[in-house]
Parts: structure tokens; sequence; C-alpha cells
């Protein structure tokens, strides 16, 4: 694992500049996308600059052109994908990511400090139902589904836009290129050279009549 490299990305992520690139070592994947969770956390990145699209379109077209293996390609586009986020980010880092074991653990963004803010009152949220909130520091989409409630962050985990509730056909739609999710942030359907993350979860409960999730104290 290039621990350096790594270390390198993230600290140019908590001070807003564009990632230096590295050679990517056989287990870095996994680092960079934590590092594009982390920065999914945080709506009102939108997406990447112009110039930075037109110039990652430049450097993928020449990668392609360029023989390489097949696993060189593919550690070539999610650097890239996970540096094309960080050029987007527009705020600091504010939560940690926990993952759970096996292939179906999910990835839940928990504030180092955080208040508990209501969205909706629980008898508003039938079997089903689907409600969008955005509290600034974070926006997301909660669902309630077998009867139990949980969330899901409202960035996509490509460039960072903010995603559109298609309510009845229970998807979230990235505006800024074919990608959508289910409610639960898993993959639908995309047009991207490499499958992006699924969406993050949001730490959520039913107390007292009323759904809540955890998000950051404000001016953490």
């Amino acid at each position: 694992m290039s621990t350096r490299g790594v270390r390198r990305f993230v600290k140019d992520l908590l001070r807003r500049r564009r990632p230096h690139p590295f050679a990517a070592g056989p287990g870095d994947e996994a680092e960079l996308r934590t590092a594009v969770l982390l920065r999914a956390a945080r709506p009102g990145g939108a997406a990447a600059s112009e110039e930075f699209v037109a110039d990652l379109h430049r450097r993928l077209a020449r990668e392609f052109e360029e023989p390489a293996p097949a696993g060189n390609r593919r550690r070539f586009i999610q650097v890239s994908s996970a540096a094309a986020v960080a050029a987007a980010a527009g705020a600091g880092v504010e939560y940690l990511v926990t993952a759970g074991a096996g292939p179906a653990a999910e990835d839940t963004l928990r504030p180092e400090n955080g208040e508990w803010r209501i969205v909706v009152a629980g008898h508003d949220l039938p079997e089903g139902g689907v409600r969008p909130f955005d509290f600034g520091a974070v926006a997301g989409f909660v669902h309630r589904s077998g009867g139990e409630v949980r969330a899901v962050s409202a960035t996509c985990t490509h460039l960072g836009c903010r995603l559109n509730l298609d309510a009845p056909a229970r998807r979230l739609n990235c505006p800024c290129h074919r990608t959508s999710f289910a409610v639960d942030g898993a993959v639908l359907m995309h047009q991207l050279p490499v499958t992006p993350p699924p969406l993050p979860h949001l730490v959520v409960r039913e107390s007292g009549g009323v759904v809540e999730v955890l998000v950051p104290t404000e001016g953490t």
C-alpha cells in the first residue's frame, strides 16, 4: 500500500487542494473510496470545474490510447474518479466512516460531534415512503422499508452532485450524468467506466413519534 501517497491525498482534501497523483498500490482503492465517501457527506460541492473535467477527459483518453495492462487502466480510473470528487470539495471533512464486515457491509457516516435533528413525523413516513432533508451540513433521504427507517446521503459518489428524488420510482437520480441509486443507496444504473460507490448511510432513529438523523453540530 502506498501509505505516503494516500496520506498526501487526504491532506490535500483537508486543505481543499487538488490531490497530487501517486502510484496506487494494491490496497489503495479502499482508502481512496473512503476519501470519496468523506467528501460525499457534504452537499454543496456540486460538480468539479469545467477545466478540471476537461483535463480529466484528456488524461483518460491518453490512458486508453496507450497500451497498458487492464488492471493499471482500472486503477487509473479509480484514482482519477477520487481526485475528481476531491477537486469538487467545498468544505472540511466532518465525518468518520465506519464499515461493517462481510460483502454486504454498509458505510455509515457518523459525525464526531453530532446532534439529532427531526426530519419528519413517524406517521408521515409510511411503508415505502421516502422524504428528502437538508440541514446545511448534510442532506439526504430517509425511507421506511420492512418497518425499518434508514437514511442515505443525497450526494452522488461520482462528482458530488446533489441527487434528485423520483418518488414514484423510488430512485435517486444524478443530474450531472446518467446514474441512478436505489433509496437504500445501491447503484441501479450508470454509464461510467467504473461503477461508483454506493451512497453512504447516515445515522437515523425513530423516537418519540418522529424520525431523526444525526448531523454535525452547528459551528463544528
